[in-house]
């Protein structure tokens, strides 16, 4: 097998805190590994940011930026592990139905306040995902109103950080030029 040479692989982050996910384990450690390697990348594109810098929407036209992503993604936790999975009966995180897009626009608060409640509803998911008996496991789907098992909420939550961080990336470099993998 060719060696591929360091200098050829992109750039790792510099204060690289994640664990990098098993090659070999059982379903929900390889999911849940994923998704936790997702989420640990998002944070550090958003990491040595100045606060007021989060919240730049550096990529005309999107309206994109870290902040936006943060609040977007707490939504996102608290939807599909609290909401759908759990069935708790909680309110819903930056969203309104006379304000749909509040997530990404209203850019207002503290973001060290956002990525709290990021953090926690992060947290949240861990503790649902760790006491869920297994995978099989379902909730309802508010769309269709059908029964989701707790591997597609998985799957799909990976899928929502993996393309939510190519946008990190851009908003990023956009900001410092700081990028990683």
């Amino acid at each position: 097998m060719t060696e591929i040479p360091a200098e050829n692989y992109a750039p790792m982050w510099a204060e690289d805190t994640r664990t990098t996910p098993p090659l070999v384990g059982d379903e929900r450690q390889i999911l849940t590994a994923y998704l936790d390697w997702h989420r640990t990348t998002f944070e550090l594109k958003c990491s040595g940011v100045p606060l007021e810098r989060l919240s730049d929407k550096g990529v005309p036209p999107s309206g994109l930026s870290l902040h936006g992503l943060l609040r977007h993604l707490a939504g996102v936790e608290r939807w599909w592990f609290r909401k759908q999975f759990a069935g708790e009966d909680v309110p819903l995180l930056y969203y309104s139905d006379d304000d749909p897009d509040q997530d990404f626009e209203t850019l207002d608060g503290d973001v060290t306040e956002a990525l709290a409640v990021w953090r926690a509803e992060c947290d949240r998911a861990r503790e649902i995902v760790a006491n869920a008996p297994s995978l099989e496991q379902t909730g309802l789907h508010f769309a269709s109103g059908q029964p989701i098992s707790l591997r597609r909420i998985l799957v799909d939550m990976i899928a929502e950080y993996a393309r939510h961080n190519g946008h990190a990336d851009l908003l990023r470099e956009r900001i410092d030029g700081a990028a990683g993998r």
